[in-house]
């Protein structure tokens, strides 16, 4: 990226959003027309994740990690209330789809991935152990807390919570997140970093005022399109769902995929660079950022609304839970990575794809 200059495309995307968003009443629910909004849906997504990386960028640590998480948040919240209210008792698990969703793509699609393709070019890949223990840690802390205790309450019915049990568990998760970015980006940076740099960042210089108060403008421009564009979309996705046969959790599968694909091309990229602990961090501080985000974002206002929330998993998708985080701490339990693992890992995701599709 120029740090001095926008790509013209994250100008341009969002303004042809708004253009189509304006053009709603008249265009009505025309197949070229909804086929247009998607893919400015996901053109919008990607200019606002850029731009979110560039005030990051200019703002530092800690608080860039912060913006960014919080970018990605504002567009998987804004998705899943889009398809979540109004929706019915249907719609109650949505929220526990996308986030689960949301780990299973990271933490087996994203990075099986970049393993496999890390460990074609450059056949064996280091990284800093500590950094990915510490991120397992706390991913299997909110994971289980969040989506699998749930079940086992007795104040409400399996997989509800009371709206006192969903606050707590929201405030819990946003309290093992903000421990975790702190450890990150303050107490021990140096074990999310590449051996012997001080930063991975530090041969990128940061983006001029101008720049970046531009990217702060058009970030918020980004975010707002993205929610109108989910609110006119939400009904056709759900209807291309239930037309096509597939369960109702194949919307909380699209609705992650569309978010995480700007940060899943990006650490793609960087496995194939060399760079397997760019990709690391970016695959599992995505999922953190996903859970632990998200569910206090979620919980606070289902709490507000006074509405039940389902979050325990199913069997069958807790089943596929536990084998996520026994796998990623076996894959990442020495500090270096082969072709086997990314293959592993891929294998889980094509296995969650399928039964969710096919259950």
């Amino acid at each position: 990226m120029a740090h001095n200059t926008i790509p013209r495309w994250t100008i341009i995307t969002p303004v042809l959003a708004w253009a189509a968003i304006a053009a709603s009443s008249a265009a009505g629910g025309h197949a070229l027309y909804l086929t247009l909004l998607a893919v400015l849906l996901a053109g919008t997504v990607f200019a606002a994740v850029h731009h979110a990386e560039v005030v990051a960028h200019k703002v530092g640590e800690p608080f860039g990690t912060l913006i960014l998480a919080l970018a990605v948040t504002v567009i998987e919240v804004a998705l899943i209330i889009s398809f979540m209210l109004g929706g019915g008792e249907e719609k109650l698990a949505l929220a526990r789809d996308t986030i689960f969703s949301a780990i299973m793509i990271t933490c087996n699609g994203i990075l099986g991935i970049c393993l496999l393709l890390g460990g074609l070019r450059h056949r064996e890949q280091n990284f800093q152990l500590s950094g990915a223990k510490a991120a397992l840690t706390v991913l299997a802390a909110i994971s289980v807390l969040a989506l699998v205790l749930p079940n086992y309450g007795t104040s409400q019915p399996g997989p509800l919570l009371s709206s006192s049990q969903l606050a707590f568990t929201g405030v819990v998760s946003l309290v093992l997140y903000g421990a975790f970015v702190f450890v990150q980006t303050i107490r021990h940076r140096d074990y999310f970093l590449v051996e012997g740099s001080h930063d991975e960042d530090e041969h990128a210089p940061p983006p001029s005022n101008k720049v970046a108060m531009l990217s702060v403008g058009a970030l918020l421009i980004c975010l707002v399109a993205v929610v109108t564009l989910a609110k006119l979309l939400s009904p056709s996705i759900e209807r291309f769902v239930l037309e096509a046969g597939a369960p109702a959790a194949v919307v909380g599968i699209i609705i992650a995929s569309l978010v995480l694909l700007p940060e899943g091309l990006a650490a793609a990229n960087a496995a194939r660079a060399d760079r397997v602990q760019t990709s690391l961090n970016l695959a599992l501080g995505s999922a953190l950022a996903s859970i632990g985000l998200t569910i206090p974002t979620v919980a606070m206002i289902f709490v507000f609304m006074g509405e039940p929330l389902i979050l325990g998993l199913e069997n069958k998708e807790t089943i596929f839970l536990l084998l996520t985080l026994v796998a990623c701490s076996l894959s990442l339990s020495v500090g270096r990575t082969t072709i086997l693992q990314g293959i592993v890992h891929l294998v889980i995701f094509a296995s969650f794809v399928f039964f969710a599709i096919s259950p």
